[in-house]
């Protein structure tokens, strides 16, 4: 196995509820109020709608707003993998990837393990738009029983439920969350921060027409065919573990740069790391990366404190 590549569960689509739009010749993220499955392949339109979005959508009236699946692992911490980042947006690359207590930083020395306060306590992570990320591996269709979609978020509201779900799923269930018949399900809510209108996040739940009882039952009935033909899951989840640890940074290269652009955008206005270039700046002058400008930042602060 290489050392220093993050073995992932194999992705065969994306769940998005959002999408790349063009804004006075920027490209910005946009919300939307329901879901959308994808393939992995983008070109001039957006990424490429996969067949299971039109499948899933001729079976409900209105939009696409839950999507039955099953999650991969018994572990809720490899189905849902959550930190806090800070993504280089002129290079695409992670910078900072932290749990609130300990971080691996990319620094001119290599990578290397900082103490991490989370965002609000972080000079260098409020300096670059550090905010939680979070992946979440889910299985779809019956077709392919290790490719998964994947959903990315920064929503605290998407990690905090998903995360609260995928934990007490698991410990109703006798550690059976693998075998759980769920559904993604997308809620919206108001609050005082998105000014009363309704804002959207993710939440896992038994499936529309099934109540937990049930969902448990089936859960053990999938749970000792699978035993009666071998399969090992407590041996699938050891191999994710081992796989996801092999590396610091999970997203994979060619992936960072879409990451970085719908959930790590260049602020429009007034933020803290908002670029404001100069009237001698032009394309051919070489600009610094965001963290050649944070390291500056922070070495600034803290000659500053000393």
């Amino acid at each position: 196995m290489l050392k220093g590549l993050a073995i992932t569960p194999p992705v065969v689509g994306r769940i998005s509820i959002g999408r790349i739009v063009e804004k006075n010749g920027k490209r910005l993220p946009e919300k939307d109020d329901q879901f959308t499955l994808t393939t992995q392949v983008v070109n001039r339109d957006g990424w490429i709608l996969h067949p299971l979005n039109e499948t899933l959508r001729k079976a409900t009236t209105g939009k696409l707003r839950a999507i039955p699946v099953r999650v991969l692992f018994n572990d809720p911490d490899l189905n849902l993998r959550a930190d806090y980042s800070l993504f280089d947006r002129d290079t695409g690359r992670p910078v900072c990837v932290g749990d609130g207590q300990s971080c691996k930083r990319a620094t001119a020395n290599g990578i290397e393990a900082m103490p991490c306060p989370s965002p609000d306590g972080c000079i260098f992570g409020q300096q670059g738009g550090c905010k939680p990320y979070a992946r979440l591996n889910v299985l779809i269709s019956d077709d392919d029983e290790m490719g998964s979609f994947i959903f990315r978020t920064t929503s605290f509201n998407s990690i905090r439920t998903l995360a609260a779900r995928l934990h007490y799923f698991r410990a109703v269930s006798g550690n059976l969350l693998a075998s759980l018949p769920l559904e993604l399900k997308l809620r919206g809510k108001s609050t005082t921060q998105s000014y009363r209108s309704p804002i959207y996040y993710v939440d896992l739940g038994v499936r529309s027409g099934c109540t937990l009882e049930e969902s448990l039952a089936q859960a053990h009935e999938l749970d000792a065919r699978r035993r009666a033909a071998g399969f090992d899951q407590a041996a699938l989840d050891a191999a994710a573990r081992a796989g996801f640890a092999n590396g610091a940074f999970e997203d994979s290269p060619d992936e960072r740069a879409a990451v970085a652009e719908e959930f790590f955008p260049e602020p429009t206005s007034g933020g803290p790391d908002a670029r404001s270039p100069t009237e001698t700046e032009t394309a051919e002058t070489a600009r610094p990366s965001l963290r050649d400008k944070l390291d500056q930042k922070a070495a600034l602060l803290g000659g500053k404190a000393a």
